[in-house]
């Protein structure tokens, strides 16, 4: 799978509010109402993560998770794959 571009990277962004693009990842940190939901969108993401073949960094810090997107296959770069779970991991989060 080919790396994208910095414009094809911003395209996908300007539909993933709160998303960014840095040091080859793509970043974002959802805050829930408690630990509960966190864990329960961890959970979420884990299962689509699984039937993808594609898993996030994630970082869990009470209400908060933060995912990271890169794809390691690729030398740790930005490709579809990243913005495909970036917006299942939106999908998840909106499940709540």
């Amino acid at each position: 799978m080919p790396q994208l571009s910095e414009s094809e990277i911003q395209q996908a962004l300007s539909a993933l509010p709160g998303w960014s693009h840095a040091n080859n990842t793509l970043t974002k940190t959802f805050t829930l109402p408690d630990f509960a939901n966190a864990i329960a969108l961890v959970n979420g993401v884990a299962e689509v993560a699984e039937k993808q073949g594609h898993h996030p960094d994630m970082d869990i810090r009470y209400n908060r998770v933060t995912f990271t997107l890169s794809t390691h296959d690729v030398g740790n770069a930005v490709t579809e794959k990243d913005v495909t779970l970036a917006r299942e991991i939106e999908s998840e989060a909106q499940a709540l």
